[in-house]
Parts: C-alpha cells; structure tokens; sequence
C-alpha cells in the first residue's frame, strides 16, 4: 500500500503488489517468446513461405498479447476523506462517496476485497487481493479507517 498523509486529510493510494509483478513477468516473457518465433519462423521447414511481414504480424501479436497481461497491474484504488476512487483493470475509474458504501469487506475465500453497496450490490476492488496477505489487512483497515470517520461525521 502506498500512502500519502497529511494532518488535515488522509489520501490512501494502494496497489496490487504481486499481481502486478506477474504480470510484467509475464509480458516480458511473452515478448521474448513471440521474439524468438518470428526469428525463427523464415528459417523453418515446413513448407510454407514466411515472408518479413509474417515476422513483424508475430512481433505484433506478442506485444498485443503483453499489453493484454500488463493490464493486470493497473487496478488502483484512491481514498480520502470524501470518498473512495477503484480502478479496475481495464482502466474505467468509479468514484463512490463514502455515504454510498455500507461497508469495506474482504469475503472468506475471496479473492479481492469488495465495496458493500445498497441493495444488496458490490463493487469489486482489485487493487486489494488475497496473494497480497499483509499489505491487503493494511489496505483493507485504512479502507475502513476513512469509512468510519466520514460515517462518524454525520449528524
């Protein structure tokens, strides 16, 4: 969890930590793998004409297929006193007031942590998961830390 505090109003900005380490994992070695094929795909035998634009379309493709995993490290939540910001992972933000949210929960067996909403609805909350351990409990607390407090301002 990254934080920035001030004395006046707390700002809670937190991340996916293994997640997004996956997933650059991931892209990195996806783009090598297309690498390696596009390389080698004119030296192959296998009786088919691969031309250079073969090469670069493989190229392509391997870049589209890590700018796909990448997408996994973007989700991103930003909470102040005001409310609460989640970006999930295909970069649409949704900004919720802390008066629409009943409650912050991390459900057993779930992987993310998720918004209560009225009405029997949640928003899920990528930038908190599970594989996280530790850094979840903390970003889940400070969550409910600002939810209490805008909720005790209430007359």
């Amino acid at each position: 969890m990254n934080g920035t505090m001030t004395k006046q109003d707390e700002t809670v900005v937190i991340r996916p930590f293994r997640a997004a380490w996956m997933s650059v994992i991931l892209a990195v070695i996806l783009v090598v793998a297309f690498a390696v094929v596009a390389i080698l795909l004119r030296s192959s035998n296998t009786g088919a004409i691969f031309e250079v634009s073969d090469q670069i379309a493989m190229m392509g493709v391997g870049i589209l297929l890590a700018a796909g995993a990448l997408l996994f490290a973007t989700p991103r939540v930003r909470a102040d006193a005001e409310g609460i910001e989640v970006r999930n992972v295909l970069l649409l933000q949704k900004r919720f007031s802390w008066l629409e949210v009943l409650s912050v929960s991390f459900p057993d067996g779930a992987s993310f942590a998720r918004l209560e909403l009225p009405e029997d609805e949640y928003h899920g909350v990528l930038a908190i998961q599970a594989v996280d351990r530790d850094r979840a409990v903390e970003a889940v607390r400070a969550l409910r830390r600002l939810h209490k407090q805008a909720w005790s301002n209430q007359p």
